[in-house]
């Protein structure tokens, strides 16, 4: 006997195998018969129906009666009158998991589709019989190819219709029935790529991604999975022209088996040439091949290329980009042509407000980004407020020499008034450093510099809190090195991190002294179910001078969002007879909370503590401790944060109440 066989392509099978079911049925009848054999017709079924060609329902004095004439769909009998009114109905499916369905996995994958493209379900549960027989016949189809797609070729779907309660009343809720006999799932007997061989030294790593064997289910979405990974090591290789043709499934229903046949053209591996700039010339070949994460020589990585491109986007210079290989001149050579179209490169940007710690206050800024060609972005901000009023200019030059290393360079003139000081200063400031952004979030970064300030401030002698106005001229060497061993930058669940800062510095105020200020800070984040517990540590040091000396805009101060929530800013230290605050030479700090996530809302309560000291060291003694809870709402960007804490061990002048609201976690 000739094994029953079934051959298509399987043009639907990127595409969730939904677009060839009724070509694939009628190949296979027709194969059933032979492929000279016409199908038996027979008077007495039921034609299909026609889309835009529905009529309504006879009115039959007595129920249908079984025989010939029977359709798949079991109808409720209905009133002439009642055939155009709207029933509702509700859907099941029958026989789909259990011991004799699919297994677990296909199940759940096979429901969560059907949801979505249901004709049923996208009916809401409400239709005249008419519109209900039509949709259960087009999901008895889907449900069908859902089934052949999981592997189940034998699949067998069956439909019925009945009144909810038994009874003939056109008022009561229909029940629509899929009742599902999937068979055996049929495995790969065969996987055949013919051409891959000509890959070379590169084919047992392309064969290895494709990751298909003889014995494995004969999955659509398995063999989907399979042809994407081939296609990215394809594309990881060098193989920059290939091209993979449609997949082409035999299946043998007799043995439960499906052949898998795939035709792939390589096209040879490719080196990398030259990067060609076309169109507008908004950055040189130059600088390109600095933001590129490849060289003259390299094999083509796709996934090199793709990266190269986002790092465009990055810039915020460009709104399109558009990469493509061309041809070279040596043979084994492609050349990357970029076009990129430029994006407005002037900002005019503004804000008012009103905070509890830094009273009102109105920013205005102008941005040009590219002022200074390349990636020369130039920032003019102005602030006016009743604690803070400054003007200045900020020049920050991305990708300056190499790949995300940052040139900034800033002049500032600032008057501020806080509760510990007022200071009129004049600042200039230069550094480079390697950034780390939510797209690219770095393990290591660092950065160092050169500040030069010259300041007057007003403070108070702590002994005696009489006024005092001093001038600094104050220079300063700041450095960082960071590791972030979390795994987001905005809303970490798991990792660690530390951070050190040192700035060697010398003052000039009667007459010259130097000190060395440093700081680290570390955070830890462990997930416990939905939930993720964080901590937090900071400890700092001012070694060489007293903190009377250094200057005030120079010393420790804590409190506020970022440090001990429950005070507010410098609300904690010492202070002089005033009860103002004097800052310190050490420092201490830790936090830790539960962030509780309920879908895009979660919950925060948390514990801050920390003090200042006038010591080198911290001592940990006489500690301040915060409390209370905080809301979170989490975008696609990342979390909004409102926290709301109060002091435990509150002094007489301390608020009851904090509030802080910030983009991102705490820490």
């Amino acid at each position: 006997m000739r094994a029953r066989r079934t051959r298509f392509r399987t043009c639907s099978i990127l595409l969730g195998a939904m677009l060839c079911a009724p070509a694939v049925a009628q190949q296979e009848a027709l194969a059933a018969q032979g492929s000279d054999a016409l199908p038996d017709l027979d008077p007495s079924t039921e034609m299909a129906p026609i889309a835009g060609m529905e009529v309504e329902w006879p009115d039959p004095a007595e129920p249908l009666p079984a025989g010939p004439a029977a359709t798949s769909v079991d109808k409720p009998v209905v009133r002439s009158e009642d055939a155009q009114s709207e029933r509702r109905y509700q859907v099941r499916i029958e026989g789909l998991g259990g011991e004799q369905g699919v297994n677990a996995e296909a199940e759940a994958r096979i429901r969560s589709r059907f949801r979505q493209l249901s004709v049923l379900d996208q009916g809401k549960g409400v239709g005249n019989t008419a519109q209900i027989d039509r949709r259960a016949r087009e999901d008895e189809a889907l449900l069908t190819q859902l089934l052949h797609t999981a592997g189940y070729y034998d699949a067998d779907v069956a439909t019925r219709i009945d009144n909810e309660d038994g009874g003939r009343d056109s008022a009561s809720r229909l029940s629509v029935t899929l009742t599902v006999d999937p068979g055996p799932q049929f495995l790969l007997s065969d996987v055949k790529l013919t051409g891959i061989e000509d890959a070379g030294q590169q084919l047992q790593q392309l064969l290895e991604s494709f990751d298909l064997e003889q014995g494995q289910p004969a999955d659509s979405d398995r063999i989907a999975t399979s042809l994407a990974a081939l296609r990215a090591e394809l594309g990881r290789a060098g193989f920059v022209f290939a091209k993979i043709g449609e997949p082409v499934l035999t299946v043998d229903h007799d043995d439960k088996k499906v052949s898998l046949a795939l035709d792939v053209v390589t096209g040879g591996s490719r080196r990398i040439g030259k990067i060609v700039v076309e169109g507008k010339k908004l950055f040189s070949a130059k600088h390109l091949g600095r933001i590129a994460r490849f060289k003259t020589g390299d094999i083509y990585d796709a996934a090199k290329i793709e990266d190269f491109r986002r790092a465009l986007i990055q810039t915020s210079l460009v709104s399109s980009v558009a990469i493509r290989p061309i041809p070279a001149g040596p043979a084994g050579v492609v050349d990357i042509a970029v076009r990129l179209e430029p994006a407005p490169p002037r900002t005019v940007a503004g804000s008012i407000g009103y905070g509890t710690g830094e009273g009102a206050r109105i920013e205005a800024s102008w941005q040009h980004r590219n002022l200074i060609h390349p990636e020369g972005a130039v920032t003019f901000r102005g602030v006016l407020g009743t604690q803070e009023q400054s003007l200045g200019a900020i020049l920050r030059r991305n990708n300056y020499k190499a790949r995300d290393r940052v040139l900034t360079g800033q002049v500032l003139f600032s008057h501020l008034k806080e509760n510990a000081y007022e200071a009129r200063s004049v600042t200039l400031a230069g550094g480079l450093e390697r950034q780390t952004n939510i797209i690219w979030q770095k393990k290591w970064t660092w950065s160092y510099g050169a500040e030069l300030v010259a300041s007057k401030e007003d403070d108070t002698v702590k002994a005696t809190g009489a006024p005092r106005r001093r001038q600094y001229l104050t220079g300063a060497l700041p450095s960082s090195l960071s590791y972030d061993g979390s795994d987001d930058l905005l809303n970490p669940t798991r990792g660690f991190r530390l951070a050190a800062r040192v700035s060697p510095e010398l003052s000039l105020q009667g007459s010259a002294f130097g000190y060395v200020k440093a700081q680290i800070d570390g955070s830890a984040y462990r997930r416990i179910g939905p939930s993720v517990i964080a901590g937090r540590v900071r400890l700092g040091s001012i070694v060489g001078a007293s903190a009377q000396r250094i200057a005030p805009t120079r010393r420790f101060y804590a409190g506020g969002g970022g440090s001990v929530r429950g005070y507010g800013y410098q609300k904690i230290g010492p202070v002089d007879v005033n009860g103002d605050p004097a800052g310190g030479r050490s420092l201490a700090e830790f936090s830790i909370e539960a962030r509780l996530r309920f879908g895009d809302f979660g919950v925060v309560p948390f514990l801050d503590g920390g003090n200042l000291y006038s010591s080198v060291l911290p001592s940990f003694g006489n500690m301040r401790y915060g409390a209370g809870i905080g809301a979170r709402y989490y975008t696609s960007f990342g979390p909004i944060r409102l926290d709301v804490g109060t002091p435990l061990n509150r002094r007489p002048g301390d608020s009851r109440i904090t509030v802080f609201v910030s983009l991102g976690q705490a820490f």
